[in-house]
């Protein structure tokens, strides 16, 4: 539990440090875009590249994949149930569904498994399954719906596997499997670049904190709301109890599952929801609320289950 709590107060730290940037001003107005941008194309790729491809395969295909899939499924069914009855349109119940369940592996999820759960590759399984099945899903249904900057379907369905996460994920999983050793000339340049990526994201999203407006409070009220109590709460609960009631998971297992699914969602969500020009504000203050609510949900579950 000390380790646990030791680990959040390093990273809020940080957060605290990125916050006292932007408030002064030190990187310009564009400091966090480009710290952003260091840490999605370069960084973060390096540092899973590194660390998958000398991870055990057995930890990331296993039952845990399957809880995040379910747990996943669970959140954003509740909240498509809701638009339908609701009638909130497909774009924007689409857009609510992935901010109700798809997790900030990239950002926050990374520096999380380094600092509380003593491994960035147990984000692996949550990540690689947003990107090369949950993304692709949205997407098309984005596409299908009609609205916004649309080209061929076949180029969507390929976007995720341009992601230059995914891109790193992946080849490290490819390195791993083939039993290959990556040489030391190679594999040191990418671990130091790689171990840019936890400060590069905490100092961001840091900086990000200033002059952020109080959500929650527009016509997409109720849809916001519904979204971050799904994230918050809704995902890691269904984990848990997919992991502890069905699949038997206990200790270090249980909580790495609870603790990614109670990771807030994913700032891309904007991304989407802006090119499609559909559920732009639901967007917004659903990653701003559940990124705030995140920090007391993952020390109740730290603390509860570490």
């Amino acid at each position: 539990m000390q380790g646990v709590l030791t680990g959040f107060a390093v990273i809020a730290v940080v957060i605290g440090v990125g916050f006292v940037i932007g408030r002064r001003g030190y990187l310009g107005e564009h400091g966090r875009e480009v710290l952003t941008k260091l840490a999605f194309h370069v960084a973060s790729p390096a540092l899973l590249f590194t660390t998958l491809a000398a991870a055990d395969l057995s930890v990331i295909f296993s039952s845990r994949l399957l809880v995040t899939a379910l747990s996943t499924a669970a959140a954003a069914g509740v909240f498509v149930a809701v638009g339908v009855v609701r009638r909130w349109g497909i774009g924007r119940t689409t857009i609510g569904a992935l901010c109700s369940s798809y997790v900030n592996s990239g950002n926050l999820g990374i520096p999380i498994a380094v600092y509380v759960l003593g491994d960035a590759s147990l984000v692996a399984p949550v990540l690689l399954f947003q990107v090369i099945a949950l993304t692709p899903i949205a997407l098309t249904i984005l596409d299908l719906a009609g609205g916004g900057d649309k080209g061929p379907l076949w180029r969507r369905l390929i976007t995720p596997l341009r992601n230059p996460i995914a891109v790193g994920s992946l080849a490290g999983v490819a390195v791993s499997a083939s039993g290959l050793t990556v040489p030391g000339p190679v594999m040191d340049p990418l671990t130091l670049i790689g171990n840019m990526s936890v400060p590069a994201v905490l100092l961001a999203f840091g900086i990000s904190l200033c002059g952020s407006t109080m959500p929650g409070r527009g016509t997409d009220r109720h849809p916001v709301l519904l979204s971050v109590a799904l994230k918050s709460v809704g995902q890691p609960a269904a984990a848990w109890a997919l992991a502890a009631g069905v699949f038997g998971l206990r200790g270090a297992p249980l909580l790495d599952v609870v603790v990614t699914s109670a990771l807030p969602a994913a700032q891309n969500l904007f991304t989407y929801a802006s090119r499609y020009r559909v559920g732009e504000v639901l967007a917004r203050e659903s990653i701003l609320l559940s990124t705030v609510l995140s920090v007391p949900v993952l020390v109740v579950v730290a603390a509860l289950l570490g």
